[in-house]
């Protein structure tokens, strides 16, 4: 069992045009194939973000609850709907990181950056032993890309982020709860959960897009089992090949975490 879905992993790597790196953990075991590996993070920056505004708010260095003004002026696109909204608007810091998650809101994310400190986001990247994680610039700025500068993750930072989200003791029940309702809340849909049912499952995913580049992670729960993926590709000719890779694994990855909880359930007690 254990080998079968890695080795249908592995096939299904190896028909994608791009370089894949995954990581797994499930109930019964994990893996990943080429999760060491660094790559530009694109979105899933927005991960360790979505970490460092709620340690600061479970440490009371700021409240969720803090109005933020979005100025005009410095507002991004790439994807999100504060660039298109109104000249006067004032949100929360709970606000921000929301539409930083579920709609990927470059602005949201710059504007927490700004405020959160980068140097205190790869701090927390530094304790959490993450090895290839590196905030280096905001989003849309491709000044500093010209200059070299760029985030970079790898499949297997990303897991670790998804358990602290999930599991991580540093932050209360009722803060892990809104970390998992915002991931839960996800619009972009296309990739891991595309070919899940999600009145089975809970799933909270986050996705990362560039140029060439199609990531996806998640957190998926059924019953009293949960599985965290995270699924990295670069160096594609053309998306769709990327998408239809991580929607083929992630669907296996839920079909596995369903049939292991199944069977556990039918298992004799004594």
């Amino acid at each position: 069992m254990k080998n079968e879905l890695e080795y249908k992993i592995r096939e299904i790597m190896v028909r994608c045009n791009g370089r894949v790196s995954v990581a797994v953990e499930l109930p019964s075991h994990s893996f990943h194939i080429d999760g060491d590996r660094s790559y530009s993070a694109a979105s899933l920056i927005k991960i360790p973000i979505l970490l460092e505004a709620f340690r600061q708010a479970q440490e009371g260095a700021i409240s969720l609850n803090d109005m933020v003004t979005i100025p005009k002026e410095g507002r991004v696109g790439g994807a999100g709907v504060l660039v298109s909204l109104s000249d006067q608007l004032t949100l929360t810091v709970e606000d921000l990181v929301t539409l930083m998650i579920i709609v990927s809101d470059n602005t949201a994310a710059n504007l927490l950056i700004e405020r959160l400190g980068s140097n205190a986001i790869q701090e927390l990247c530094h304790t959490l032993k993450l090895k290839h994680t590196r905030i280096l610039r905001k989003l849309m700025d491709f000044e500093a890309l010209e200059k070299g500068l760029d985030n970079y993750t790898s499949a297997l930072d990303i897991i670790t982020c998804l358990k602290v989200v999930d599991i991580g003791k540093e932050y209360s029940q009722t803060n892990t709860g809104k970390m998992l309702h915002i991931l839960q809340q996800q619009q972009f849909n296309t990739k891991l959960p595309s070919r899940m049912d999600r009145e089975a499952v809970y799933i909270g995913n986050k996705t990362g897009e560039l140029p060439g580049v199609e990531h996806d992670c998640a957190i998926i729960k059924f019953r009293d089992k949960t599985a965290y993926i995270a699924v990295l590709i670069d160096e594609l000719g053309e998306s769709e090949t990327g998408k239809d890779t991580i929607a083929q694994i992630g669907e296996l990855i839920c079909d596995s975490l369903i049939k292991d909880n199944s069977e556990k359930a039918d298992e004799p007690y004594g």
